[in-house]
């Protein structure tokens, strides 16, 4: 292949590098276009066909369902690694030693204590509060006990406000729920695992004793790896392009919370149990929906098939499900949406309007029924995205920050009214 791509504009020709990454993708650098060609842009709405940055974090292949997180492959990952070992991964770039991991958990523990007047913040809540507000602005709270700025330069430093941020988000994220649910905040147990104590922290109840179930805390493991990053979606980019304006790692952290928290984006799998109500609602006719689904005409939108990436299969997809069915079979619990849930995978699997199209169940369909599974309410699900997503918005913010990326800055086509002259209010 060429090093380089022409552009003719004008009959003027200019040329750009072309760049190939570890996995031969290959992008023209138009980092000059504008200057060399004296104001001429791109236009590519929504970025789909812009690459922001270098990255070496996460690589994703829509068209074949690959997923990797430097260079591992994700089933690979969510058979034999846990959360915090893929946390490390993802943000120190290789697989932690026994003894490194040891001590990268013990310094997330030291720093799971959150200021008691964050408390304060939280209870000027009302109980209606969506979770996901509540989540970001606690975050972002998190600043004004926090007001050093971190000195990327410091590897000490930039590693203990890495250590801080995930020991005290789970903190945040259980009490965002037990804020909902009418019930004491908790800082659960520093003596069990990560996610051990994270489902500690969300469903202990103070006259009960809590008793782990080994199910759960395997399948809330594979969720939070299998969500821990990819690659540079709507959220992901705005962590960076905020940091890129050398905003702190918990601002940051909180404006990736705000883009997460939309229905396109973090926001599918609580759309998917809506849906399900809503289907429910209708008197539970699966076949129907199917049908409306397949029906152009009708505005009806099937939640939780299909991916704007991947456009085979989703590989996160294949991996929860298989604990999505161990998750349901060990709880045996009876609920109609997860009954239509059901109803609703087996027609699309063997629906042929639906596999030709691809549109299989994505891992927001399987999330969402294990979430509820586990008791966990349906405006949590995004909240426990955000928790699993943590990761990979940490390693993305780092390298950016340690990569001296300029700040964003993208460009427009202005489109509106040319010069004209104004006129006073009273001729207008």
């Amino acid at each position: 292949m060429a090093n380089t791509a022409t552009l003719e504009i004008d009959e003027k020709k200019y040329e750009f590098p072309l760049i190939t990454g570890t996995e031969n993708e290959v992008a023209m650098d138009i980092s000059s276009l504008r200057g060399a060609t004296g104001g001429v842009t791109t236009l590519d709405a929504g970025f789909k066909n812009t690459g922001s940055c270098k990255s070496s974090v996460t690589f994703l292949d829509g068209e074949k369902g690959i997923l990797r997180y430097r260079g591992y492959s994700i089933e690979e990952l969510a058979e034999k690694a846990d959360f915090l070992e893929v946390a490390f991964l993802l943000i120190f770039g290789e697989l932690p030693t026994a003894s490194e991991l040891e001590k990268f958990h013990s310094d997330i523990k030291k720093n799971s204590i959150v200021d008691e007047d964050v408390k304060k913040i939280l209870d000027a809540f009302p109980k209606s509060a969506h979770p996901m507000g509540v989540l970001s602005s606690l975050t972002s709270a998190l600043t004004a006990f926090n007001p050093d700025s971190v000195n990327v330069e410091s590897e000490e430093d930039l590693y203990n406000s890495i250590v801080s941020i995930l020991g005290k988000f789970p903190v945040l994220v259980a009490w965002s729920m037990r804020k909902k649910s009418g019930l004491p905040l908790d800082y659960g147990d520093k003596n069990l695992g990560y996610v051990e104590n994270i489902l500690k922290m969300m469903f202990k109840v103070p006259n009960e004793e809590y008793t782990q179930n080994k199910i759960l805390v395997d399948a809330l493991d594979k969720l939070l790896i299998l969500h821990a990053d990819h690659e540079q979606n709507c959220s992901t980019s705005t962590v960076r392009i905020v940091g890129s304006s050398h905003a702190g790692l918990f601002a940051s952290i909180s404006a990736g919370i705000s883009a997460l928290w939309g229905p396109l984006h973090g926001g599918a799998n609580q759309a998917v149990l809506e849906m399900l109500e809503a289907i429910k609602a209708d008197g539970g006719d699966t076949k129907k929906y199917m049908g409306k689904a397949k029906d152009k005409e009708d505005p009806f939108r099937l939640m939780g098939f299909g991916h704007r990436v991947y456009k085979n299969f989703d590989p996160r997809a294949k991996i929860i499900k298989v604990a999505a069915d161990e998750v349901l079979g060990d709880l045996g619990v009876q609920d109609p949406i997860l009954d239509i849930a059901k109803g609703l995978e087996q027609e699309a699997l063997s629906d042929d309007y639906f596999v030709k199209r691809k549109l299989y169940p994505n891992v927001d369909f399987y999330s969402g029924i294990i979430y509820r599974a586990m008791g966990i309410p349906t405006e949590m699900f995004t909240v426990m995205f955000a928790l699993g997503r943590l990761p990979g918005w940490i390693a993305q913010w780092r390298e950016m920050r340690l990569n001296k990326e300029p700040i964003g800055r993208p460009r427009q086509l202005y489109t509106g009214e040319t010069e004209r002259a104004f006129t006073a209010v009273e001729n207008r």
